[in-house]
């Protein structure tokens, strides 16, 4: 705190971004009204630090119509749920946001990113658009918080499985991606979530610019664990917190407990926690052969016809 009100720029993170001047630096406990005032909250702690961010706000109190937005793209401990269930348990679905999308912090200064807004409350999801739209940053209002949550939480799944599977090949870095995404897909539907939502901003779009980008943290992570370097000791070695080493193992319980199948994202669990051997993972995810399609006659007006009459068929024939 004190480095960046010196220095009035983040030189760990973002050297030589100025910040504006309008943008005041507290600690907790310096200002007892700061949040009390505050029309909007964002929370930007790593999912697993969510729960101490609420206690904290709690402590300090808030102002009974604030929003309360998470950044977060992870899941809660201990049961694997999205933010936006234990922020609505909180403070109720009217007050509570999500911001998905691909937003590197550097790009998104220079020229902008394509966020994704989400709450069961249209109007809090438009005054957080807004409230990006007027920065100069694009920002669409979704209503589907569940969808936008764990199409992030599958982004970085996907991600750490890219780069721990690429050197093997670039096929299986896309089988990894895509049987990672269709897995929690299956839990974001049971859960009221989108498939469109995957396939929008907030999923694909994501996950391209977390795969593309040389400096992403999971991709990063997923080449580390490939070349040996053991879960606990990548953090350190990125010098940045890995949210999907956490969560990767979190969100394989999850759709586990809902009665889903998901190989894919399990064995990348056992890869992070050094249970799976590199070539082991890369053989399961070349070898899953996906569930066939189910194949269905194409309707037509004669097919209806005969299914018609073959319907009428039946009912003469039976006794009366």
């Amino acid at each position: 705190m004190r480095a960046l009100t010196e220095a009035r720029e983040n030189r760990r993170y973002l050297p030589g971004v100025e910040l504006p001047a309008g943008l005041k630096i507290r600690a907790f406990g310096t200002r007892d009204d700061q949040f009390k005032r505050a029309d909007l909250i964002f929370l930007a702690v790593p999912s697993k630090a969510l729960g101490e961010a609420l206690v904290e706000i709690d402590r300090l109190g808030v102002g009974p119509h604030a929003g309360m937005v998470s950044l977060a793209k992870g899941l809660t401990p201990p049961d694997g749920v999205v933010p936006t269930a234990a922020l609505e348990r909180a403070f109720g679905p009217a007050r509570t946001a999500c911001v998905g999308g691909p937003a590197h912090a550097l790009e998104m200064v220079e020229t902008g990113a394509g966020l994704v807004c989400a709450s069961h409350s249209e109007q809090l999801a438009l005054r957080v658009s807004e409230v990006f739209q007027r920065a100069g940053v694009v920002c669409e209002a979704s209503a589907d918080p569940v969808g936008v949550e764990l199409a992030g939480v599958a982004k970085n799944a996907a991600a750490v499985a890219v780069g721990a599977t690429q050197s093997q090949g670039l096929n299986a870095a896309g089988i990894a991606a895509a049987d990672i995404f269709l897995e929690v897909l299956a839990l974001a539907e049971l859960q009221g979530g989108s498939a469109r939502t995957f396939v929008g901003r907030g999923g694909t779009g994501d996950l391209v610019a977390t795969a593309l980008a040389p400096t992403s943290r999971n991709r990063s992570a997923g080449e580390l664990l490939a070349a040996g370097v053991p879960s606990a000791d990548i953090p350190a070695r990125l010098g940045q917190a890995v949210e999907a080493l956490e969560t990767v193992r979190l969100l394989a319980r999850a759709i586990e407990r809902a009665g889903l199948e998901a190989p894919v994202t399990s064995a990348l669990a056992h890869l992070i926690d050094g249970t799976l051997p590199l070539d082991d993972w890369v053989a399961l995810v070349r070898a899953k052969q996906p569930p066939p399609a189910r194949f269905g006659r194409p309707s037509t007006w004669w097919t209806r016809m005969r299914d018609w009459f073959g319907g009428r068929a039946v009912a003469r024939s039976r006794p009366r």
